[in-house]
Formats: C-alpha cells, sequence, structure tokens
C-alpha cells in the first residue's frame, strides 16, 4: 500500500511533462498520461499602475473592452508569435503553475508554434517557457506538424499528407511526407482577421461600432464560406457612429459572407499556392487521401465546400479541430523517441 502511494507520487511528480498549444486566441496545455487539462483564452488583465497580471485566461478574456483606465486586457500574443514577450512568460507561468503545483517541478515542454516564425521568434518562445518553468531545452514543434499527428494522418509514411491549420492569427498549411514539411506557407489571416473584417463592414455598412467579442460571436453564429441551404439573420447590437447610442440592426448571413471574403480568399489562396509547390507523386497521394482541415477556422461554415470547390480535391475536416495542435504535441511527448525526429530543439535554431 505504501509503495503504490509512493510509485503515484512519483509519478504525479515525473509524470507531468506537458505540451503546449501556444495559440493567439487560445493555450491549451497537454499533460503526459492525462491528455488535454487546460483550454484558456491567451488574455491577461494587467494593473498599469503595478504591473501585476490581475487576471489570465477567461477571467481575463471576459474584461476585453470593459476596463476602467487601471486595468489593461491585453494578448500577448499576435499573428501567432510573441508580441508581449514580459506578459506572454506571466501567462505561461500561470499556466504551468495550475497544472504544476510544486513550484520546483521543471517539466519537460513541447511547444507547437507557427511554421512561419523565425528563429530569433522561436527563441522568444523557448526562453518564455523556460523562464516561466520548463526543463531545458524546451522543444518546439511546427503546428502542421502537430495538426496532423492530432488528426491522426500517418506523418511517417512515404505518401503525401496536406493539412490546413487555420488558427486565431495565422493559417498553416503544410504537405507532410516521412516525418517532414515538404511544402508550406503560413499566412498570417486567421480568426482575429475575420473578426476585424466583420468590424469593418458593420461600421461602413451600417455606421455602427462593434467590439472584439460581440464580433466574435457574429462569426460563430453567422459566419460562412459558401451559400447556406438556409440563410440565417439575427439582431445586432453597437454603438451608432452618428448620434453615438446603442442602436439594433438585423444582419444576415449573406453580409456576413461579404465581410469575410478577403480573408477567405486568402486562406483559398494559400492551400492552392501550396498544392502548386507540391512535388506531382505527392499531389497525386493528395488527391486520393484528401485535406485535412484544422483549428477554429475548420467550424467555419462551408469551408470545406469552399475549399473543395477552389481545388477540386476532397476535404474532410478534423475530428476535433479544435484540440488536435495540442493533441498532437502531446502524442509527440507520449511517444518521444518515435517521434523524435519531428521536433525542433535549441540546437536546431
Amino acid at each position: 500500500m505504501f509503495g503504490e502511494s509512493l510509485l503515484s507520487s512519483f509519478g504525479a511528480v515525473v509524470g507531468r511533462d506537458m505540451a503546449v498549444d501556444l495559440g493567439t486566441a487560445n493555450t491549451l496545455v497537454y499533460v503526459r498520461g492525462e491528455g488535454i487539462v487546460l483550454n484558456e483564452p491567451s488574455v491577461v488583465a494587467i494593473n498599469t499602475a503595478t504591473g501585476k497580471p490581475l487576471a489570465v485566461g477567461t477571467d481575463a478574456k471576459r474584461m476585453i473592452g470593459r476596463t476602467p483606465s487601471n486595468i489593461q486586457a491585453i494578448r500577448p500574443l499576435k499573428d501567432g508569435v510573441i508580441a508581449d514577450f514580459e506578459i506572454c512568460e506571466k501567462m505561461m507561468r500561470h499556466f504551468i503553475q495550475r497544472v504544476h503545483q510544486r513550484k520546483w517541478a521543471k517539466p519537460r515542454m513541447v511547444i507547437a508554434v507557427p511554421s512561419g516564425i523565425t528563429g530569433v521568434e522561436q527563441r522568444a518562445v523557448q526562453e518564455a517557457a523556460e523562464f516561466a518553468g520548463a526543463r531545458k531545452p524546451a522543444f518546439i514543434i511546427e503546428e502542421p506538424m502537430a495538426a496532423a499527428i492530432g488528426a491522426g494522418l500517418q506523418v511517417q509514411d512515404p505518401a503525401g499528407n496536406m493539412i490546413v491549420d487555420i488558427g486565431g492569427g495565422t493559417t498553416e498549411v503544410a504537405v507532410i511526407s516521412l516525418g517532414g514539411v515538404v511544402a508550406s506557407q503560413s499566412v498570417r489571416v486567421g480568426g482575429d482577421e475575420l473578426d476585424d473584417s466583420i468590424i469593418q463592414y458593420v461600421k461602413k455598412e451600417f455606421s455602427l461600432a462593434l467590439g472584439e467579442r460581440t464580433a466574435e460571436e457574429i462569426k460563430v453564429q453567422l459566419g460562412s464560406a459558401w451559400s447556406l441551404r438556409q440563410e440565417l439573420r439575427a439582431e445586432i447590437r453597437g454603438r451608432d457612429l452618428v448620434t453615438g447610442l446603442p442602436r439594433t440592426v438585423v444582419i444576415g448571413t449573406p453580409d456576413i459572407r461579404e465581410a469575410i471574403e478577403e480573408p477567405v480568399a486568402a486562406i483559398c489562396d494559400a492551400v492552392k499556392s501550396t498544392l502548386d509547390k507540391t512535388p506531382p507523386e505527392l499531389a497525386a497521394d493528395i488527391m486520393e487521401r484528401g485535406i485535412t482541415l484544422a483549428g477554429g477556422g475548420a467550424l467555419l461554415q462551408g469551408i470545406d465546400q469552399r475549399l473543395a470547390e477552389e481545388t477540386g480535391m476532397p476535404i474532410r475536416i478534423a475530428t476535433d479541430p479544435l484540440h488536435v495542435v495540442a493533441i498532437g504535441a502531446g502524442q509527440v511527448l507520449e511517444e518521444f523517441e518515435a517521434l523524435r525526429d519531428v521536433v525542433l530543439s535549441s540546437g536546431d535554431l
């Protein structure tokens, strides 16, 4: 009995290695042997007078657009990379401590980052993780590779697999074969860009100012990339730019489709451009296997039909698109020796 409790407490210390999907919109933490244990918005609320974080994650996101002058809700990642190093480190430290109760524990960490980031940006992610308490070196995995593993694609086979990961700040398109990326493109267009397009469209067409959170809710409710069998309408509230008073307008799915056309077209262009760079044998494999969509953007209604129409390829949406990157990075932790080739350590930078 005593031996069992000793073993379980030893496992609690050693088995807390973690994989982090450090996303522009959300941060997910996967703990070895347990799965995803944390999924929180990548937002930190800071007291500007003291510089101390007041809230992190969900509590901080509720404050966006609603804070007094002495509190600022900050998103430390922009377009998939660290925009505010200090705040990012505080956020990561908070999340690590939420998962690890022991302050002295130094977990091995695998962090998923966009494939288009520079060596300097990769180093910033590693340093933020190490300052926040990760064991050195922190390992880096490119998001499309993690998404492909999490979506169940056979990345180590000598055959072409295409993954399109539409996140909050970036869209990652990659063709993977033999455990490596053969052709890829990373465009800084994602869910945030869709929200921004909705804000600009409503401002121009209805003279109505919307907040970030309202725009995101509209995108989830009414966003679509392809004509729907039954078009929807909904009331939205905002501030009238002429009178300065609150006003309600009715808006439909065709309006939102028009609003987000530019970023959706940019995502389609990135997919077509990557296909254009793909060797013919791998392109033939993709024609047979299809393109896999992952990330929150894969939940946009009709995005699969739009891509199928533009590329002529079969499209499938991953089973759990929001979590595939974290699941894939977690699988690398679970089978570290078998999948070691797909991660980058500080020696690769």
